[in-house]
Parts: structure tokens; C-alpha cells; sequence
């Protein structure tokens, strides 16, 4: 598929999918005879793994060592595997202390949503 139907697929914005390939996330495995970029199932996939990094505050340079990893881990073996799973777990656990320190801000928010409601209530006025 093209990059604009990749795009809407995966929920990026095509400048956010090129930005992606200059930084060296995601190469699309084709190009059209016209030079287009194409793009499979698995480039999706990429995508989307990199979408979700990217609110849990993952730099480029992680997103990418992540994707080594996880590209490796289809055909590694031994020590090789035991070292990439390694990694792979300290991504998790990285990811779950970032989820939990959103965690703790959207309670934060959701507390001072909460004090304005009762101001406004305090005050007869109406939530709107």
C-alpha cells in the first residue's frame, strides 16, 4: 500500500511517516515504478510499535534499538537470544514505570478537574 493509505491505517500523519524513515524506524519495502513508497503488513506493524513508544516518551534511539531487538529475536539463538530478551525486558520495565508515572498525572488532573467541579458547584453554577 502507499504511504497516505499506511498513514490512515496505522493513524500517522504521512509527515510523521516519512519523519519516521529519515530517522531510520521504518523503510518501506518497496517503491512503485512511479518511486512511491510501499508499504506492507509488517512495515505496519513497525509503525505501530513506534506509535505506541512515542507517548511513553521513547527517544528515536530508543524506538530503534527496540526494533533491533525485536527484528532479531525472530531468529536468535543461545546467548544471543538470552542477552535480546534481556533488552526486551528492560523495555517493559521501562514502559511499565512510564505508564505509571501517566498514571499518577492523569490523577493529578482528574483531582484538580474534580476541585473545579466543586467550586463551581460551590458557586450554584452549573458544569457545563
Amino acid at each position: 500500500m502507499q504511504i497516505g493509505e499506511a498513514a490512515e491505517r496505522v493513524g500517522l500523519s504521512i509527515r510523521t511517516i516519512r519523519h519516521y524513515e529519515e530517522a531510520g524506524l521504518i523503510v518501506p519495502s518497496a517503491r512503485s515504478e512511479g518511486g512511491f513508497r510501499l508499504y506492507t503488513e509488517p512495515d505496519l506493524d513497525r509503525l505501530a510499535v513506534v506509535k505506541r513508544m512515542k507517548p511513553l516518551g521513547f527517544t528515536l534511539d530508543e524506538m530503534r534499538d527496540l526494533l533491533t531487538v525485536l527484528d532479531a529475536l525472530d531468529t536468535a539463538t543461545g546467548a544471543d537470544r538470552t542477552e535480546l530478551l534481556d533488552r526486551l525486558d528492560m523495555f517493559h520495565t521501562a514502559a511499565t514505570t512510564r505508564v505509571a508515572a501517566l498514571r499518577d498525572q492523569l490523577a493529578t488532573a482528574e483531582g484538580f478537574a474534580d476541585t473545579l467541579r466543586g467550586r463551581l458547584a460551590q458557586h450554584n453554577r452549573p458544569e457545563g
